[in-house]
């Protein structure tokens, strides 16, 4: 499957922002910079849906706590997302390579976005704003030029969603005693307001 490469990194791409995957592609498919673009992610309502859902997610992805919530939600909507762009991405309709392709494209969308959605519960365990503005710029940016990317060099781009899924893995883990408070602190806030007190400082 020589277009594996390039399902590959919208894999990881889609587990960090999928509606900038899909705006992405489907640009590059319709002014003609790539002739890998499927036509159903040209179409225009689907740029339209996904130009208004990228802004959405552009002011949510920045705002502490709103991000997890925002993470939360798309726990089942970026695997799903990436799946389909790697299926069209494979073409030939209910084929074997196809949903292989669907495979991996959701697979790397799940542990992607699972490496996301643990990193923001560790930086709202400090829960200022410039911290999350500026981890949801560097995604966005990250997503932006790595898909443009792909489409001229998928082997190099892969190489790279590999070595950044790899590398936010072991940050999870490495984060994993913050992750643990940020959850601890959540309990604690409704216990408190349960019992009409106020959570204990940490």
């Amino acid at each position: 499957m020589s277009v594996l490469p390039l399902v590959f990194t919208s894999g990881w791409a889609s587990g960090i922002n999928a509606y900038a995957v899909v705006l992405l592609l489907g640009l590059m498919g319709a002014t003609g910079g790539s002739d890998e673009v499927p036509l159903s992610l040209q179409r225009t309502d689907v740029l339209v849906v996904a130009a208004l859902l990228f802004l959405c997610e552009a002011v949510a992805d920045k705002i502490p706590y709103v991000d997890t919530v925002w993470d939360a939600v798309h726990t089942v909507v970026r695997p799903v997302a990436g799946a389909v762009v790697a299926a069209l991405l494979a073409g030939h309709d209910g084929s074997l390579p196809q949903l292989a392709a669907a495979a991996v494209g959701g697979s790397t969308a799940l542990a992607s976005h699972l490496v996301k959605a643990g990193t923001r519960m560790a930086v709202n365990t400090s829960p200022e704003p410039v911290t999350n503005i500026a981890l949801s710029l560097v995604e966005d940016l990250g997503v932006a030029a790595l898909v443009v990317f792909a489409l001229f060099h998928p082997l190099a781009a892969a190489l790279i969603a590999g070595t950044l899924l790899a590398l936010g893995i072991a940050t999870v883990v490495f984060l994993f005693s913050r992750i643990r408070r940020f959850w601890r602190r959540r309990k604690e806030r409704r216990a408190a307001r349960a019992g009409g007190g106020t959570p204990a400082a940490v």
